[in-house]
């Protein structure tokens, strides 16, 4: 068979539809090179994220190599990089010009862990080669100056006289937390909460981010509305616990979202199960399946679900993540498996486009 040309190469791509994508990777411009040289031919491949799922990116790797195989190609070499894809700019947008995506991380009701998956989501994300920070928008009860540990730079002003976030573990973190004494407590009504965080949003150096994680306070108020009239939310990940009075508060949640229009990214079912150390034994202390019933009410994937476990809890309380803590742990790839689904969907939703986003197929 004679050498493929290269435009033989990019019409064999054209049939190619990466899994959770909306389009072919010619359309989608991920394809950055093609270089023939002989029977061998090379393909640079660019992914919308770094965290990518594994058997996502194998399955990508698959499909473009068997497509370029089908064009005579002796020999099909991959090189396979990454750019995260953000949201579109739009012109009047002035606020956090440099964060490609907003993450925002919701519940219905306290307790169910949403903290915890913020900090170690966050973390997780870094941990694939991201830049990335963390706005703790829960004004009366800021939980991150905590959970992430003595921070290696404090919050305070830049040579600019603006804000300067705190650097947490590699990570940007501004906090109500940073300014009121741990025994202290925010008194404010609605105006002074909007005004916090649009000076959070407006004032503070983010730099340029990946991914802004937005640990949202529980419930449908004023933080949540503040938030979504002031930035483009790109996405928000609804964590829950199995049991019918989490679930309720959650789908609420996500009715407000909606209304909002922030696009909604999956659900992460925490406290999922505990499994006894001596014996293995499995049990569903807060019932089983409501994640999953959950997701399909909504019509989002369920991401998985994140044991109850008192490694998780000792992280918190400690200031040491568990991502962090023990990242070679099989429940750590439990969190690195959450980062790399929602970043996925995040971006197969920018490249599906308002108008497609809602019939696309996620990875779950």
């Amino acid at each position: 068979m004679p050498t493929p040309t290269e435009n033989q190469v990019r019409d064999a791509l054209k049939t190619v539809t990466l899994p959770g994508l909306p389009r072919d990777v010619i359309t989608l411009q991920l394809v950055k090179d093609v270089r023939i040289d002989g029977d061998t031919v090379t393909v640079g491949l660019e992914l919308p994220t770094p965290a990518c799922p594994g058997e996502v990116r194998a399955e990508s790797e698959r499909l473009v190599t068997e497509a370029v195989r089908g064009t005579g190609a002796g020999k099909v070499t991959l090189e396979v990089s990454s750019a995260v894809i953000g949201r579109p700019l739009r012109s009047a947008d002035a606020r956090v010009r440099q964060v490609k995506n907003i993450i925002a991380v919701a519940a219905g009701k306290g307790g169910v862990g949403k903290s915890t998956v913020s900090t170690n989501l966050a973390l997780a994300l870094q941990r694939f080669g991201a830049r990335v920070g963390m706005l703790d928008a829960d004004i009366y009860g800021p939980s991150l100056p905590l959970m992430l540990g003595p921070p290696e730079r404090a919050s305070g002003a830049s040579p600019e006289g603006r804000l300067q976030p705190a650097l947490h573990r590699g990570l940007a973190v501004m906090s109500i937390g940073f300014f009121v004494e741990r025994e202290g407590a925010v008194v404010w009504r609605g105006p002074m909460v909007h005004k916090l965080l649009q000076q959070f949003l407006e004032d503070v150096e983010w730099g340029e981010l990946d991914y802004l994680i937005v640990d949202l306070p529980p419930g449908t108020g004023d933080a949540q509305l503040s938030l979504a009239q002031l930035v483009p939310i790109s996405g928000a990940l609804l964590v829950t616990t199995p049991q019918e009075v989490a679930l309720i508060d959650v789908e609420k949640a996500a009715a407000m979202l909606r209304k909002v229009e922030v696009p909604l990214l999956g659900v992460v079912e925490n406290m999922s199960e505990y499994v006894c150390p001596a014996c293995g034994h499995h049990d569903h202390i807060f019932d089983a399946g409501g994640g999953k019933r959950l997701a399909a009410s909504l019509g989002i994937p369920l991401f998985g679900g994140l044991p109850i476990d008192p490694r998780i809890r000792h992280g918190g309380d400690s200031g040491m993540p568990f991502v962090q803590g023990a990242p070679g742990t099989e429940l750590a790839k439990h969190f690195m498996e959450l980062a790399a689904k929602t970043a996925w969907r995040q971006a197969a939703l920018h490249l599906a486009g308002p108008r497609r986003a809602a019939g696309l197929v996620a990875i779950s």
